[in-house]
């Protein structure tokens, strides 16, 4: 039990950078102290590198264009693309936060996980099947269909950059906080260690690489959550209300955990929360990206369908473990700190004390290496897409208008991996004592606000002009920056003003329907010949994205 000694970390702590889920119920990103080398974990860890780094070779020897690099040559099928997108998208925050939440909050915890899942029903019923019938690397394939490239793609590559900075800040901070927690390494040498990790994959397997990067990730973490849930459900006789009626009689709250109102009671807030975790999802330019893996609409709408599977069957098993730890970890001595009160490592420990007491030291190491894992999975996604909307989008589109060859287009993307790789080190090293769960959050509510707006009007809206996109693209993107540096996440935590400027920690309810009104109003009021030209182009592409006809590889349906 050494391992968890002088652990010194706020509540939310340890995933506070991954996603937005500890925006809500953390303070300050606390400084983890340096754990005791656990080696049970490194050397797991260093077998799921390996595995990987194999897999990264034999990718780099099957990606001879820019469609392997870019979408794994449309060849990864419907259930390989779902669990890519599961584990794309289970990131550590939904294992460490969620169960965190649930632990410390009870029912009221599961407010993210369901924000979260009802987003892919959106992505089903409304992106998936026109996305992949449009595209072709990247939504702003989708977004300048029949509008003008260069403004578009600028729009469009400039959103996507920003969310994945964020996003990327947020992660290597995020990683160097927990792998010092749980492995016992230098907060300087686990950013590293991540940077060069995904610059490999990217760089030299790209998508096909990528992929099956996630595709392990997430069988590993489902197994581990589900060998956690299941030794939690043994011990109560697989009772659901045994496990609920000890955790009402233990925890300090009681029955009040079995309510809701504990974590959003203001209803504009929540819906305000909700609408970035839902829309977000579908605006996240590394979730948009997998669609275009898959040889045809009917594989998007299995991958949709498989990757809901999976996520909902996950967050299910976040909430047992949330509960299993109020009863086999809370009260427990040799997992609560110095007072005797809080958990050492602060509620974000809750799910990895759990995997101790069910598993000993050896489960320990391993989902210690399957947070890591996690980490490595969702950064070369998010790499991939931030490089791909620079070779791609930029590069070939807007700086060559198209008179570029695959080649060029694919070392330029190389190029920029690594570019990107060495950015996000350094701003995971500068970033290392601040507060980013707003950079996270404020990534969602950004596509939200920006990516989805244009996506969705593009698809199904034959006003839409290029001014309009743009204009109202860049709008949605400035309110949610600005409106969430004047909110209490930013104006209050992080530059410690008494009171907020804008009274909310989420942007979304004002941010993403002024993004759709401009985009609107700037469309309508556009009544120069090129718009003319793009309303008259609106049939065309309706009839392509409902029917496929025209797209590679699709599918009669």
């Amino acid at each position: 039990m050494k391992r968890f000694e002088a652990i010194s970390v706020s509540v939310g702590a340890a995933a506070l950078a991954f996603l937005p889920t500890i925006a809500l119920a953390a303070g300050d990103l606390g400084q983890t102290q340096q754990q005791a080398t656990n080696w049970h974990a490194i050397i797991m860890f260093i077998l799921f590198v390996g595995l990987t780094l194999g897999i990264t070779y034999w990718a780099a020897k099957h990606t001879r264009s820019a469609s392997d690099f870019y979408a794994a040559g449309g060849g990864i099928t419907g259930l390989q693309n779902g669990l890519a997108i599961a584990g794309d998208y289970m990131s550590a925050a939904s294992f460490l936060g969620i169960s965190a939440l649930v632990y410390g909050s009870g029912f009221d915890g599961l407010i993210y996980s369901v924000g979260w899942l009802v987003g892919w029903p959106i992505i089903l019923f409304l992106i998936a099947e026109r996305l992949r019938n449009l595209g072709k690397y990247t939504f702003a394939d989708v977004a300048s269909y029949r509008l003008q490239q260069t403004p578009v793609r600028t729009f469009a590559a400039t959103g996507s950059l920003v969310v994945v900075i964020f996003y990327l800040i947020g992660q290597m901070v995020g990683a160097g906080q927990l792998i010092k927690l749980l492995f016992g390494l230098d907060y300087l040498y686990a950013v590293i260690i991540v940077g060069v990790l995904m610059i490999v994959y990217v760089t030299f397997g790209g998508m096909k690489a990528t992929t099956w990067v996630q595709i392990i990730k997430a069988c590993l973490l489902l197994s581990g959550a589900t060998f956690i849930a299941l030794a939690v459900l043994y011990r109560f006789g697989f009772s659901f209300e045994a496990l609920f009626a000890k955790a009402v009689e233990v925890h300090p709250k009681h029955m009040a955990i079995m309510s809701p109102g504990t974590l959003v009671s203001n209803p504009i807030e929540a819906i305000s929360l909700a609408m970035a975790l839902m829309f977000g999802t579908a605006g996240l330019p590394h979730i948009l990206m997998r669609f275009f893996t898959v040889p045809d609409a009917k594989a998007a709408r299995k991958s949709v369908f498989y990757a809901t599977s999976l996520i909902g069957y996950f967050y299910i098993l976040t909430f047992i473990i949330g509960f299993g730890a109020i009863v086999l970890v809370g009260g427990h001595p040799e997992y609560l700190d110095a007072t005797g009160k809080a958990l050492r490592g602060g509620n974000n420990m809750a799910a990895v004390h759990l995997a101790h007491a069910v598993g000993g030291d050896l489960f320990l190491g391993f989902i210690s290496a399957v947070a890591f894992a996690t980490i490595l999975a969702v950064v070369s996604g998010l790499t991939l897409a931030g490089a791909s909307a620079i070779s791609h989008d930029l590069y070939a589109n807007v700086f060559y208008r198209g008179r570029t060859n695959e080649q060029t287009e694919v070392l330029v993307s190389k190029v920029a991996s690594i570019g990107l790789g060495i950015i996000a080190v350094i701003l995971g090293i500068v970033f290392e004592k601040q507060n980013v769960a707003y950079m996270v959050g404020l990534a969602f509510a950004i596509a939200a606000s920006t990516n989805f707006p244009v996506l969705v009007m593009s698809m199904f809206w034959g006003g839409l002009t290029t001014r309009g996109a743009v204009t109202g693209g860049f709008i949605g993107l400035a309110a949610a920056v600005i409106l969430t540096v004047l909110g209490p996440t930013v104006w209050v935590d992080v530059f410690h003003y008494s009171t907020a400027i804008f009274p909310m920690k989420y942007p979304a309810i004002i941010s993403m329907p002024l993004a759709f009104i401009a985009t609107w109003f700037f469309s309508v009021i556009d009544h120069s010949p090129s718009a003319q030209r793009e309303h008259d182009a609106f049939e065309a592409q309706l009839l392509r994205s409902e029917t496929g006809l025209g797209a590679e590889g699709a599918s009669a349906h």
